[in-house]
């Protein structure tokens, strides 16, 4: 590029190094952006765009933002999916002669955000990297917290949900993703780099004897380090785990189960993580979280958990005084993180100090309850040498920045004393002074002031010095401005030079002191990591036993035989947003022999709350939670498979019923005797037929292959006659009555099939048009008429329907349907119809004459000789 000054050279060729970043240009006291980086920065922070050389013919867009205040820019920028390469001045500009030198000192992206309001202290902000070769090796790093971890498995339906459960903000790859990823992803986030180069750094794998593992970690770690440059010492060593080791459960299983976020605003609030979170501290929210999208397999592990609930649950006078002290617990695992990567403030220290304070009483009160239940908790440490260098080191309200003093207590530090003792006392020989030259001068509005350019000097106003010979009181002309004069004596100079230097020397010292502390407190890293991890379970636990008294719920226990009994059980979340008292809890029994429920009921009857609950309890049991039931046993799921409501897949370009389909397919293919599996009106996107004809399929597939679990609920009535056919499968149905025309949800789950559908009754209730609603009964009686003649000609075997017949005999019945018009269109033509008998009695009655007992005994004669 021809005509370009030295400093944009300089420019570009770091630019050229940062591509997919947006380059912050320090430039004094703004961090300047050019060309295409201004003007999305312009767009995405509504800042002002400007041009640099305007006057030339092809000016240089241009934006910028305050050095002081970019960390608020830089985060809005992340969470709009961009990087940003932070361009600092490596050299202090009044000391170089030509161009200062700069360089990238970090990337800031949105795997690898540190800043504290940058990201959510009750969610973990993780980083994925994952490589595909002899199967699939991932792994995930949350740089906040310094928890590294990875796996490796075979297929690509597992990485999908383990990216999913992992929700990272950043995925690395070392090869472009494929379309099918991308699109998978996509939701998930807009950040993925791919590192096909990779440095010749090692890191501490070592411990990881699978070569892609160590591969995966690999890359992940080589990019953190490469972006953020600097010690990263607080990453702990890699911890690998196995997928199969928890309850897996895909994307669409979690959001249909509102685990973590409502499918309708997508929130946290009226999800199981809302109503299980009464955590108290920023860990054990974020423990919590990972607890419900990981849910254990492991029966001793579970029960490990469910023994220590119990203990808490009886213990409640000491569980209130433990969460008290949770409250004084800060963000241990981040504050760490922030000592390891340097961006710690004095606060932050000051934050740990009352956390670390608060391990001794935890530590005390749980020996109280001396359990086998919480033994492992005796791990807890206090650290009573970090902590007394923390309560003699920092005032308890230092200030934000740790370069303008301030900081330490007194005695501390002898030198800094003495630094400090200069600077106070100079400042009151200042106040003496200027006190003693307003009596001398007899100028009342003298005062002596202070700047950084001229430091101190004697002001005097204009209106004073037509009186005033500054040579007659020693008083030298350092300032003229409009309203006043500036002046120095001999005196001031000299006692300036001792408290500016005992001021910059004490903000010197203090710095050294603070990095010194910061180094110190880095030491213990491991450690504070340790006590965090084990605070953030107590407080889990802790939230469990709150949850279970407060809202009435029981220990659930565990069969060896595969039976899921449940007594009087609620779904959590619809009945606490509901009045309680109002709440109709409901069984649940399937055993080996008879484990598929066929359940039918009216829309908005509660067939799908159910079938959620069910799911739902079984996700808090194997989290090691108590249960909303009277009594609970339950087996140990595996997996749960969910297809619930309709929903299309737009980027992939796959229709409601695809994803239908696909969703079943899922459940079919993977589902064992240890899954349970909810399908939630299967088949309702396609013809009758069709869908009855898939329905019935996949349910004689499950029976007799699986044999998993299964929740069913149907519209197809149809479907009801299997329980004659398959003696693995019960009906059951949602009761509603119907009162004076009106449609009444009893909300209760009782054996056998439903009789009516009431959806005209629902569409009633929904205050559709009174014409919409007579014309569809006129219809529906028509239509239930026709299918009581064909069913008296023919009769269909659930067992046998296949596709192909539901098809022929559609064929068929329209056939015989036109048959039929053309024959009654040809009779009414050819003779008078004929009445028939009981035609004729009904027009002999005298209805008028007749009781209402009457009248039902007669319309049963006519009934029975039908």
């Amino acid at each position: 590029m021809t005509n370009v000054t030295p400093m944009m050279k300089q420019y570009l060729n770091i630019k050229s190094q940062h591509q997919d970043a947006l380059l912050f240009f320090r430039l004094g006291d703004f961090y300047e952006l050019f060309y295409d980086d201004a003007v999305t920065a312009s767009r995405v922070l509504e800042i002002t765009l400007t041009k640099r050389d305007a006057k030339k013919e092809n000016p240089i867009p241009m934006a910028g933002v305050p050095y002081h205040s970019a960390d608020g820019y830089i985060e809005t920028l992340i969470q709009n999916g961009f990087k940003v390469a932070i361009c600092e001045q490596m050299e202090d500009p009044r000391q170089v002669k030509g161009m200062v030198k700069r360089e990238v000192v970090r990337v800031v992206t949105p795997g690898t955000l540190m800043e504290k309001g940058g990201i959510d202290e009750s969610q973990n902000n993780y980083i994925v990297s994952f490589i595909h070769e002899d199967g699939y090796a991932l792994s995930y790093c949350d740089v906040s917290t310094g928890e590294l971890k990875v796996t490796h498995f075979e297929d690509e339906s597992t990485l999908i949900n383990e990216v999913s459960t992992i929700q990272p903000n950043e995925i690395v790859v070392n090869q472009p993703l494929t379309d099918h990823l991308k699109c998978q992803f996509s939701m998930i986030t807009e950040t993925v780099t791919v590192r096909e180069n990779i440095s010749n750094t090692t890191y501490n794998v070592n411990t990881i004897t699978h070569a892609n593992m160590a591969q995966a970690v690999q890359i992940l770690l080589d990019y953190i380090f490469d972006t953020q440059k600097r010690d990263l010492s607080h990453i702990e060593e890699a911890t690998t785990y196995q997928a199969i080791d928890y309850m897996k459960m895909d994307f669409y299983a979690k959001r249909n189960l509102e685990l973590t976020e409502s499918i309708r605003l997508k929130s946290k609030k009226g999800t199981l993580l809302w109503l299980m979170d009464k955590t108290k501290t920023p860990m054990g929210a974020r423990r919590l979280k990972q607890w419900i999208d990981r849910p254990l397999i492991q029966q001793s592990e579970i029960e490990q958990r469910h023994d220590a609930v119990d203990q808490f649950l009886t213990h409640f006078i000491e569980r209130d005084t433990l969460r008290s002290y949770l409250t004084e617990v800060y963000d241990i695992e981040r504050l760490v993180g922030r000592v390891s990567f340097g961006n710690v403030n004095a606060k932050d220290l000051v934050q740990l100090k009352y956390s670390i304070a608060q391990i001794p009483n935890i530590k005390t009160l749980l020996q109280t309850i001396d359990s086998e239940a919480i033994a492992h908790f005796n791990a807890l440490e206090p650290l009573d040498d970090l902590l007394a260098t923390l309560q003699e080191s920092l005032v308890d309200e230092p200030p934000l920045s740790v370069k303008e003093g301030g900081l330490f207590k007194e005695g501390y530090n002898a030198q800094l004393d003495e630094y400090l003792d200069a600077s106070r006392n100079g400042k009151t020989w200042l106040a003496e002074l200027q006190a003693k030259e307003r009596q001398r001068t007899g100028i009342k509005s003298l005062k002596i002031s202070f700047n950084k350019v001229f430091g101190y000097y004697i002001e005097i106003t204009r209106a004073n010095l037509a009186q005033f010979n500054p040579s007659e009181f020693g008083y030298e002309r350092k300032q003229t401005l409009s309203n006043s004069e500036r002046f120095i004596t001999d005196e001031l100079k000299e006692k300036e030079a001792i408290i500016l230097g005992a001021q910059e020397k004490s903000v010197e010292l203090e710095y050294a002191l603070f990095t010194e502390l910061r180094s110190y407190v880095k030491t213990f890293t491991e450690r504070l990591q340790h006590q965090a991890k084990m605070i953030s379970e107590l407080d889990c636990l802790q939230s469990f036993a709150e949850i279970a008294q407060a809202y009435n719920y029981v220990r659930p226990t565990f069969s060896k035989d595969r039976t899921l009994n449940l007594k009087e059980s609620r779904h959590p979340v619809v009945e606490r947003v509901m009045d309680y008292n109002d709440y109709v809890p409901n069984d649940c029994y399937l055993d080996e022999s008879e484990f598929i429920y066929l359940i039918t009921g009216p829309n908005m009857s509660g067939k799908s709350t159910y079938m959620r609950q069910v799911a739902i309890i079984s996700i808090m049991a194997q989290m090691g939670a108590f249960v909303p039931c009277q009594s609970a046993t339950l087996p140990i799921f595996d997996q749960i498979f969910t297809r619930i409501g309709a929903a299309d897949d737009l980027v992939s370009g796959k229709s409601t019923f695809m994803v239908e389909m696909l969703e079943a397919q899922n459940a079919l293919k993977h589902a064992t005797a240890h899954s349970l599996i909810i399908f939630d009106e299967i088949g309702r996107g396609t013809s009758t037929y069709d869908g009855l004809a898939l329905a019935q399929a996949m349910i004689e597939y499950v029976a007799e292959t699986s044999k998993a679990k299964t929740l069913f609920s149907t519209h197809y009535h149809e479907l009801t006659e299997l329980e004659n056919a398959l003696s693995s499968l019960k009906n059951v149905h949602v009761a509603a009555n119907e009162y004076k025309g009106e449609l009444i949800f009893l909300h209760k789950v009782k054996p056998g099939a439903v009789e009516h559908s009431y959806g005209i009754q629902v569409a009633k209730l929904a205050e559709l048009p009174e014409a919409v609603i007579s014309r569809a009964q006129v219809i529906l009686d028509a239509f239930e008429a026709d299918s009581a003649t064909q069913s008296n000609e023919q009769s269909v075997n659930p067992k046998h329907l296949e596709v192909q017949e539901s098809t022929a005999t559609y064929a068929n019945s329209t056939h015989e349907k036109t048959s039929n018009v053309e024959q009654a269109t040809f009779d009414l033509f050819e003779s008078e119809p004929t009445e028939s008998e009981i035609e004729l009695e009904i027009k002999r009655l005298n209805l008028s004459q007749m009781t209402p007992i009457e009248a039902l005994v007669k319309l049963s004669e006519f009934q029975n000789k039908l």
